[in-house]
């Protein structure tokens, strides 16, 4: 598990600035397979993960939701046959914070082999 996947999102009441420039890049680095997120216009972080049916990636799905209600942090889902997208970022600062990240890791343990179905 990632330092990232051992911490626990914190809601965000705004306020705070966006993560951006060096920030940004450093917390990028500290996701398990962070060149498989991508970070978009330093707004958003987003991946692809690829199943090989719609089953497995509603499945997949569903354990991410239940995450997102456990950290009270939820993504942007997008599901097709063999295929789950997810974004992230801070509604309240209109960027990513920690939480997104944080957030981004625990959804990779998620996808390991035999990670747990809720």
């Amino acid at each position: 598990m990632s330092e990232l996947a051992s911490k626990t999102c914190v809601p965000c009441r705004g306020g705070i600035p966006p993560l951006k420039g060096k920030e940004l890049a450093e917390i990028h680095k500290q996701l398990p397979q962070f060149t498989d997120w991508k970070v978009i216009n330093e707004h958003h972080v987003t991946r692809t993960f690829n199943f090989p049916d719609f089953k497995q990636g509603l499945e997949f799905v569903n354990r991410i939701g239940a995450l997102a209600e456990e950290q009270g942090h939820h993504p942007d889902i997008l599901l097709t046959w063999g295929k789950v997208e997810v974004t992230l970022w801070t509604h309240k600062v209109n960027g990513l914070t920690e939480s997104d990240f944080i957030m981004a890791a625990k959804i990779e343990n998620l996808n390991e082999p035999g990670a747990p179905s809720k």
